[in-house]
């Protein structure tokens, strides 16, 4: 029996002893979770984050989901006889194409809200177009006109910050509104960036499909747990982050020059990995962090 103590009960112990100092450190304060990837397709995968994500808030977050919802975009898009474009990571989004982006995210959404309700916390679903979230101006890239595809130029924080007030846990779909009351398509990475920086939030966290940054991503050997700023920007220019991973890095570096504390990428696929970076004090993914912050970290 106390061979079973010590392996079992005891290490359970150890646990919340470890999470209890973080815990007190982040007690009401915001956390915003983009939400994406393969964790989406995975049912099991799914519950778990909504798990997490719920458990953040049962212990004093205030957690903000984004979530995008892009490989059901591009299966709809496939069944109505269309081919799925991209220019640089941006889905070109034709009217068609907005009218299916909307319909999925919006399906996507109340989805997510129900697994919250099934935990017990009460969830509330909401779009960028609701309350007036995110205003948006038409977003081109290099210069390429890629439709309905919108750059966040402002977020309404008033609407999480009564939701988040009254209890509720707020889970966002990235579409919004441009002057003219046209409706775009938002990139959930931005979205999730954009509200991480209007909302002042301690924790912005990326769940991906990827374990984190590397320097050579051929190499499991040169995985960075902890960037600075400075340190992803040499990354950058000497041309080790390429593709997609280039606008990621940008947003992580973004959000913590606009006052984020800390910024994660996480392997969404691994169960859990979003409590195991936020309790505990090796973490499992890359966390980025301002320069004047490095030598006071652990």
């Amino acid at each position: 029996m106390d061979e079973i103590y010590k392996d079992k009960y005891l290490h359970k112990a150890e646990v919340l002893i470890e999470a209890l100092p973080y815990i007190q450190k982040f007690n009401r304060k915001v956390i915003v979770v983009k939400y994406g990837g393969s964790a989406m397709a995975d049912e099991e995968l799914k519950r778990n984050v909504i798990k997490d994500v719920t458990l953040l808030k049962l212990v004093g977050f205030k957690p903000i989901v984004v979530h995008g919802g892009g490989k059901d975009i591009s299966n709809w898009v496939k069944k109505v006889g269309k081919e799925a474009q991209f220019i640089n990571g941006l889905r070109v989004t034709d009217d068609e194409t907005m009218e299916i982006a909307e319909m999925v995210l919006s399906k996507v959404n109340k989805s997510l809200v129900t697994m919250v309700e099934e935990l017990g916390v009460h969830g509330i679903g909401i779009s960028g177009k609701d309350g007036g979230l995110f205003k948006v101006e038409k977003k081109y890239s290099d210069g390429q006109d890629i439709g309905y595809v919108g750059e966040i130029t402002s977020v309404n924080t008033k609407v999480l910050e009564d939701l988040l007030e009254k209890d509720f846990l707020p889970i966002v779909a990235p579409i919004g509104l441009d002057e003219n009351f046209v409706t775009y398509n938002i990139n959930a990475d931005d979205a999730a960036c954009a509200i991480a920086k209007a909302m002042g939030a301690d924790k912005l966290a990326f769940l991906t499909d990827i374990e984190g940054v590397y320097k050579d991503p051929k190499d499991p050997s040169t995985f960075i747990s902890r960037l600075t700023v400075s340190e992803a920007n040499e990354m950058v220019e000497k041309g080790y982050i390429g593709g997609g991973m280039l606008p990621k890095l940008k947003n992580c570096t973004d959000a913590i020059e606009a006052g984020v504390n800390r910024v994660h990428i996480l392997d969404g696929r691994k169960m859990h990995s979003l409590l195991l970076e936020v309790f505990t004090n090796k973490g499992i993914g890359t966390m980025f962090f301002a320069d004047d912050e490095k030598e006071n970290l652990p």
